[in-house]
């Protein structure tokens, strides 16, 4: 038996000593070189048996002699404004409203036969069927030989043609501008023109992008600056949608909240975004004002006066004004109208509108399309500093260009088939249809839901969403609390377990202090929208019975 040996091993280029107990230990082992190469001691390690072997190459990494074979990548080395971000539409509730669906394929028994989603606004995945001339044409762009075939009508083929010819190698599988391709810029800027009622648009203001949310986290990105108390705070409003609250994590911007007036029909209050720009002062700065109209997840309609207001303020205030316009065709209520943030602020002249930096965003994911895989969309920008421009163009740049079939899909919405042409009859009918069917189907979700003891829901005005607000028994806000969970999060888990219904709380769009929501879509088709208004009201009188 050999005596003890102390091992000498190399720690990052210097030779320090621990003294390991190892009966014979090989001599070549310890015949290192004064400054061996770091690779010297692991090759070495070969000459132990395996339970030794094993034992020392965790001393030595212990010890600091070999590199920790730990991931590089772990919760506690990424990015931390990554792990600050939160997007409740796609959150816990629907995660397990998959594995629900996974187990009913299986077999599994529940108390239903179908999961009913109503948290998101997908309206082709409830079941709303295309528009034929869109699809007509997105065929012809991806298959042109479909061009030759006399079952197309002939504005179709048109559209199409135009749009190949835009496109490198006449293929939309091309690359595209970084901006977007010309033509369809150029008829973005006509469409703008034509709604704002004369008001001119310039091509050169218009960004094609990735869905509308590309274009909103690409602004954002070029306003957050600063550290501390100069840091950019965004203004959003509560509640909101998740996009918002998520980019400004990401992006280590300031959230400042807004409250809207849920006893007003979810108005926005002038005195209350002053409220909250004074508060965010003492602690960032905030540059931005973000508005959702027509509202998600609130449904509300901005009056023209109140758009004026909000406009009068961020002059005041020398804030930009982000204006999400992205359900503008959706609007319902009696009395209600679109208006668009640019049109008011040129209407309301030169005082503002040679001041004001605006840019405001469109898609084709919402509104009578509902085209949401197709990621179209676009952003106009106003009054933007011409040397910040030139860094948008560079920024987008980056990414190479937005997906073509999107960029064709927007012209599509844009430059619509026109009184004379083949198709306008069929698209105006279609049209007409899924907005006249959203319309019965939020004055019916309204009514319902109202109906409902410790449930009250504001009138869907626009947009493609209801936001109740319900009363949840004091056991119950306990025992939620209890297990972590904010208690409408508790309210919604427990709807879809019993019920196979998928909706988002209201916890995840932000509420004031003390009140709980829900939102759900009104796209599912009315029978099944029936269906599920009814087992809500069902579950939620089970419910306040059972925690009462």
């Amino acid at each position: 038996m050999l005596s003890n040996r102390t091992v000498s091993v190399l720690k990052w280029g210097r030779c320090e000593a621990y003294t390991a107990v190892y009966p014979k230990v090989p001599d070549r082992v310890l015949n290192f070189s004064p400054l061996p190469s770091l690779s010297s001691p692991h090759r070495n390690l070969s000459a132990f048996p395996a339970a030794q072997r094993e034992h020392l190459h965790q001393k030595m990494s212990e010890n600091g002699a070999l590199p920790r074979r730990g991931k590089v990548l772990t919760v506690d080395t990424m990015n931390v404004n990554v792990k600050k971000v939160d997007y409740a539409v796609r959150g816990p509730i629907v995660q397990r409203a998959v594995q629900i669906e996974k187990e009913l394929k299986e077999g599994v028994k529940k108390p239903f036969e179908e999961v009913i989603k109503a948290n998101i606004g997908d309206a082709h995945a409830m079941g709303q069927q295309p528009i034929t001339f869109f699809r007509q044409v997105m065929a012809l762009c991806t298959y042109p030989l479909l061009l030759d075939d006399n079952k197309f009508p002939e504005d179709a083929k048109n559209r199409a043609r135009r749009i190949l010819q835009s496109c490198g190698g006449n293929s939309i599988g091309a690359y595209t501008t970084s901006q977007g391709i010309d033509c369809v810029r150029h008829d973005v800027a006509n469409y703008i023109q034509r709604r704002d009622v004369g008001i001119l648009s310039d091509p050169d203001n218009i960004y094609l992008t990735t869905g509308a949310s590309d274009g909103i986290v690409t602004i954002l990105k070029l306003l957050t600056a600063g550290e501390g108390r100069t840091r950019t705070g965004v203004m959003i409003s509560i509640p909101q949608y998740p996009l918002y609250s998520a980019s400004i994590a990401e992006l280590g911007a300031v959230q400042v909240n807004y409250y809207l007036n849920e006893e007003k029909c979810w108005s926005l209050d002038i005195s209350e975004l002053q409220r909250s720009l004074q508060a965010a002062r003492e602690h960032c700065n905030p540059s931005v004002l973000c508005i959702i109209n027509p509202g998600n997840p609130t449904g509300q309609v901005q009056s023209r006066q109140c758009i004026e207001d909000v406009i009068q303020f961020a002059a005041k205030e020398n804030l930009f004004l982000m204006a999400d316009e992205v359900y503008q065709d959706n609007v319902y209520a009696e009395g209600c109208e679109f208006h668009s943030f640019k049109k008011v602020l040129f209407e309301m002249g030169p005082e503002y509108s040679s001041k004001v930096e605006l840019a405001s965003f469109h898609s084709t994911s919402k509104c009578y399309m509902g085209e949401c895989g197709f990621r179209g969309g676009y952003m106009e920008v106003i009054n933007m500093d011409p040397e910040v421009k030139a860094q948008l163009t560079k920024l987008v740049s980056v990414r190479l260009c937005p997906p073509a079939p999107g960029q064709a899909l927007m012209d599509l919405v844009v430059n619509s088939p026109q009184p004379g042409e083949p198709s306008h009859q069929t698209f105006m009918k279609e049209r007409t249809d899924i907005l006249s069917a959203l319309a019965e189907k939020a004055k019916l979700t309204e009514q319902i839901l109202n109906t409902v003891p410790g449930i009250s829901c504001n009138p869907v005005q626009g947009a493609m969403y209801s936001f109740p607000r319900i009363t949840l028994p004091e056991r119950a806000i306990n025992e939620a609390k209890a297990k972590g969970q904010a208690p409408d999060m508790f309210y919604c888990m427990k709807l879809l377990e019993e019920t196979g219904i998928c909706l988002v709380p209201g916890s995840g769009f932000g509420q004031r202090e003390g009140t709980y929501h829900f939102r759900m879509t009104i796209l599912p088709p009315t029978d099944k929208l029936m269906i599920l208004l009814n087992k809500l009201k069902e579950f939620h009188q089970k419910f306040t019975q059972q925690y009462s």
